[in-house]
């Protein structure tokens, strides 16, 4: 079976692989050491410090792991290769919803460097999947749970 793969751009994949250097560098022998210490204590049965150090080590493992497969499986999008007033990956958009003064700026990523409070979309999500393709100054309708509404392109840049 293929595995699935993560679509980003470049500084994407260079982010990911800064953040699995500092679990393997860092986070694991920082929990390793506190593994040590807590075993120290000596009866290993009540030691609530052991063990919350081995959940947290089983965490950064975890993490290290969803990590690695995500840089094996990136695909490289190359936001050049499309028109500069064009939404897509790699590009920051802002929309405004037609009829309010409301204007949004929204940083289109693949759905590994997605974080909304950063104002950072996957290019799964239904706004982004309703904007990309799209140029500026073209109107795209975006579904929501509360019903769909419009916004107007006012501006595609290449995020920096």
């Amino acid at each position: 079976m293929a595995e699935k793969t993560y679509v980003m751009t470049l500084a994407e994949k260079a982010q990911l692989e800064k953040e699995l250097e500092d679990y393997k560098l860092v986070r694991r022998p920082e929990v390793v050491e506190r593994i040590k210490i807590a075993r120290s204590y000596g009866d290993l049965s009540e030691n609530s410090e052991y063990e919350a150090a081995k959940d947290e080590q089983a965490f950064v493992e975890g993490q290290i792991q969803i990590l690695e497969t995500k840089i094996r499986y990136a695909e490289i999008i190359d936001s050049d290769a499309v028109a500069k007033d064009e939404v897509a990956i790699g590009k920051t958009v802002l929309v405004q919803e037609i009829g309010t003064s409301d204007k949004d700026t929204y940083h289109i990523v693949g759905a590994a460097g997605a974080d909304i409070f950063s104002g950072k979309i996957s290019n799964e999500s239904p706004i982004a999947q309703a904007l990309i393709g799209k140029k500026t100054g073209d109107i795209a309708t975006i579904e929501s749970p509360a019903g769909s509404y419009d916004v107007k392109i006012l501006s595609v840049e290449k995020t920096a």
